[in-house]
């Protein structure tokens, strides 16, 4: 018995190494490296009838069919022609119009909490005046990124509209005026348009509606602030046209693949060019007009990587589909364009930004990201086996580890916050489709357009940010000051001339901070702001609700509200929830 735990120990290392080399040599795959074939093109259908065979080579009649187009100088014509088509259908798209008269999809003419100052008079006229605007197409998917409060309610992922069910169609201030058009029935979604605003002052009781694929909120208090929409506006030049650049842009890429079939690397850098410039004029301009120079800015360090995606990836998958135009095309045309267009394509998935605040904060963001994960594991799971069959995988795993490390490492800097943006994400799964395959094809094509989709769009934003870059218009995290009048000492025998609403003074623990005063927001509207802690009820309309929010200052600025508190008509108090606005 006394030599038992040596002989085992020799049995388990007699096991252990035969075992680890064996997954070793699993995983390193073949030696000498080896090169995968050129899949055969799909199209070249044989029919069996008895003992005939009978074959349909469509990929080869299109290739000598299109034999003579293949002259570089075609294509330089070519080329030379689509650029002036494309400069007069972005002419007609965004140059057309004075610059002064384009909003953006989440234009106000009313800002959150306490930005239009005391009373509103930062957001002045209230009445009496017309504005005409230009709305781009799209606005309808345009929506709040943080959870707004309007009266007693809170809402979030959706278009910001109040109101609009009266006769008169009249909309609350604060309500996204393209939103609102498309929701009134003045201008289309699809292709966006121009819209008379006329600013009618005061009203109470928005009525909520549902039309054209938007739901209003109701608010039943009074706002200072409303607008209608008038029939007929003076502008011209107001369609968007993005949907019409869409199909001619396909149409180019299409006739690329099956007509003028370049050299592999044209093919590669025209794909790039039209994408990128698809997103910057039509699809997702950073402004109206689109600002070429902040374009040009990205455009040529976007090249340096673009060309990076060439020789990792791209030059050794899309020679290997010369032979067969119909399929590439299906392959590289179908995810690149879906790329290219993610914010359409991916517009229904419930994630707008890979950090946890933003996928705790959404209905089913973590089921949605729990399935994205297994789509992915499936990928790669599948592109290892790939890469293992050539021998290269430890080449691959080496780089991804080293890269994995790096990116915990500079997670951990203290202050900010890792953002994995969807151009990064292109950028580390490209190198992974290196290989001659269909599905690589396919995951190339998707790759280059959701990169051109993020840096055409945003720009290349920082892997990390600070809190306050992610913030938006949200919550600061900033202290909370309390009511004092609550449920259980509200009087409700007094007449609401006679009530006085209180809360609490500064404490110590928050007076380190800076805070020398409250605001207070009475039905949304910023109505005081200064050191008291008190304010009286006597100018308050009689018979409607009215909904109150109280937050810190310093130097007159406001910090965080808390959530509202409610009192209804017959009297009844209720308390704010937890919670900052």
């Amino acid at each position: 018995m006394e030599d038992s735990h040596p002989r085992q120990l020799l049995s388990f290392v007699g096991w252990y190494r035969p075992t680890v080399q064996r997954a070793w040599l699993y995983v390193r795959g073949p030696r000498p490296k080896i090169d995968l074939q050129d899949p055969p093109p799909f199209l070249n259908l044989t029919f069996h009838s008895g003992r005939r065979a009978y074959s349909l080579g469509l990929e080869p009649a299109l290739v000598r069919a299109t034999r003579h187009l293949q002259s570089p100088w075609f294509f330089a014509v070519f080329a030379a022609a689509y650029i002036v088509a494309l400069a007069f259908l972005a002419r007609e798209q965004a140059w057309l119009t004075p610059p002064e008269d384009y909003i953006g999809c989440t234009s106000v003419w009313w800002t959150q909490n306490a930005g239009c100052g005391l009373d509103g008079v930062d957001c002045t006229p209230f009445a009496n005046a017309s504005f005409s605007f230009r709305c781009p197409a799209q606005c309808a998917s345009v929506t709040l990124h943080n959870p707004r409060t309007v009266g007693n309610e809170r809402v979030n992922f959706v278009p910001l509209l109040v109101g609009g069910g009266d006769p008169e169609v009249t909309y609350r201030g604060d309500s996204f005026i393209c939103a609102a058009a498309v929701q009134s029935g003045k201008i289309s979604d699809s292709r966006g348009g121009c819209v008379t605003l006329s600013l009618v002052g005061s009203f109470t009781n928005y009525l909520p509606f549902t039309a054209n694929g938007l739901t209003s909120l109701g608010f039943p208090s009074t706002f200072p602030l409303s607008f209608q929409f008038l029939p007929e506006t003076d502008l011209t030049h107001c369609t968007d046209l993005r949907n019409d650049a869409l199909i001619f842009n396909v149409l180019i890429t299409v006739l690329l693949f099956w007509l003028l079939r370049p050299k592999p690397i044209l093919t590669f850098w025209s794909l790039f060019c039209i994408g990128f410039w698809h997103v910057t004029l039509f699809s997702q301009p950073r402004a109206n007009p689109p600002p070429i120079d902040a374009a040009f800015q990205t455009f040529l360090p976007a090249l340096f990587v673009a060309y990076a995606f060439w020789r990792v990836a791209w030059r050794f998958t899309l020679p290997a589909f010369r032979l067969a135009p119909l399929e590439s095309s299906v392959l590289y045309l179908s995810g690149f364009w879906v790329g290219v267009l993610a914010n359409l394509t991916m517009d229904k998935i419930p994630i707008d930004r890979l950090t946890a605040a933003d996928i705790r904060g959404r209905e089913g963001a973590i089921t949605a990201l729990v399935i994205i994960i297994l789509i992915l594991l499936a990928i790669v799971i599948n592109q290892v086996r790939v890469i293992r069959k050539t021998g290269w995988l430890p080449h691959y795993l080496a780089w991804y580890v080293a890269g994995g490390l790096v990116v915990l490492v500079i997670s951990q800097l203290p202050g900010l916050e890792l953002r994995i943006h969807h151009y990064i994400i292109a950028m580390v799964f490209m190198p992974g489709t290196a290989w001659p395959t269909r599905l690589s094809a396919l995951y190339q094509g998707f790759l280059l357009g959701l990169f051109l989709n993020g840096v055409a769009a945003f720009g290349f934003d920082s892997i990390l940010q600070t809190a306050a870059d992610l913030q938006r218009d949200g919550p600061s995290g900033s202290a909370l000051p309390a009511f004092l009048t609550n449920s259980t000492n509200f009087n409700t025998s007094l007449p609401l001339q006679n009530q006085t609403l209180f809360w609490n003074p500064i404490s110590a623990a928050v007076s380190g901070d800076g805070y020398d005063g409250f605001a207070l927001l009475v039905d949304d509207v910023l109505r005081y702001m200064g050191p008291a802690t008190n304010y009286t009820l006597s100018a308050l309309t009689v018979g409607i609700p009215h909904f109150f929010r109280l937050a810190y200052t310093s130097s007159g600025q406001a910090a965080d509200f808390t959530m509202p508190a409610t009192l209804w008509p017959n009297g009844t108090w209720v308390d704010p929830l937890p919670g900052a606005t």
